[in-house]
């Protein structure tokens, strides 16, 4: 039987890139993804101690990190103790496409129910990432706030994280490039250039290029029409914006979203190490729910 309320607990990782305070919230069980970071294996805390600002002055200064998932005895250990709590437990993970970490929960998750029959354990493959992984947990958590069931949230997750949009742009192009995702004649054509690319997140939860932009400039107001053309505007809402360090920017791009009156709230923070080790510095996206992706 689902469970309601305050027996049900959210488990989240570092992917999603909420911000510090909200993580720290009841029935919120945060993980970190695991960031080798000048020789180190550094797990994000949401910034609390691996502060963000200083990692993106590493980038700009020529480090290249690189992530790692989370283990499966981690997944193991969290949820076999909220099992014997007799709680029900929901974990929206990072895209399946993006990394490997949904494998290691769900190998904990068929573990634990070797011993635990009746242990109830959800895990939704968000198919996002960043801030579109982070409203879809805020919305889940709302949901459970307001005494939905473990049932109905999951139902909701499902139904509509490919509602969930995610258009971005990227400053230098060398880190999509150490990434796989754009080959070394491209980005150097590109810088040449001063191109700008915005990217999206398709159905399958994998980043993928959408237009070349002359200019910072051309790719935020890029960022600014794709909501206008595919949000609704006659509903307001929550959406989410992150950034690679530039703050500024995304004060600015809120501005202009906001200019077309369907905006509730918005959740501002930084891109975590997960997707920042892969876009680099000045990574600009914004998220929101529209009737597809």
């Amino acid at each position: 039987m689902s469970k309601t309320h305050s027996e049900i607990i959210l488990v989240i990782d570092s992917g999603c890139d909420l911000p510090l305070e909200y993580i720290k919230q009841d029935n919120i069980i945060p993980l970190g993804l695991i960031c080798n970071f000048k020789g180190e294996a550094i797990e994000d805390d949401f910034g609390e101690k691996f502060i963000r600002k200083d990692f993106y002055d590493a980038l700009r200064q020529g480090e290249t990190p690189s992530t790692s998932q989370i283990n499966s005895q981690i997944y193991l250990d969290v949820f076999k103790k909220y099992v014997l709590l007799k709680k029900s437990i929901i974990y929206i993970a990072l895209s399946s496409a993006l990394t490997g970490t949904i494998n290691s929960a769900n190998i904990a998750r068929e573990t634990i129910l070797e011993d635990f029959p009746d242990a109830d354990i959800r895990i939704v493959d968000s198919k996002c990432a960043s801030l579109g992984q982070g409203l879809l947990t805020y919305y889940a958590y709302e949901m459970l706030k307001s005494g939905k069931s473990t049932g109905e949230i999951v139902r909701w997750l499902e139904e509509n994280k490919l509602r969930i949009n995610h258009w971005f742009t990227v400053n230098d192009l060398n880190h999509l490039k150490r990434g796989g995702r754009i080959s070394s004649s491209a980005a150097a054509v590109g810088t040449l250039l001063n191109i700008k690319p915005v990217l999206f997140v398709d159905n399958e939860g994998r980043l993928i290029p959408f237009s070349k932009c002359r200019g910072r400039k051309k790719a935020i107001s890029t960022l600014v029409q794709k909501f206008k053309e595919k949000s609704d505007p006659s509903i307001k809402q929550v959406i989410a914006i992150s950034h690679g360090d530039c703050l500024q920017d995304a004060l600015a791009l809120e501005l202009l979203l906001r200019e077309n009156g369907n905006v509730k709230d918005v959740i501002l923070n930084y891109v975590g190490t997960a997707v920042g080790s892969h876009v680099g510095p000045e990574m600009l996206g914004i998220f929101f729910i529209a009737n597809e992706r």
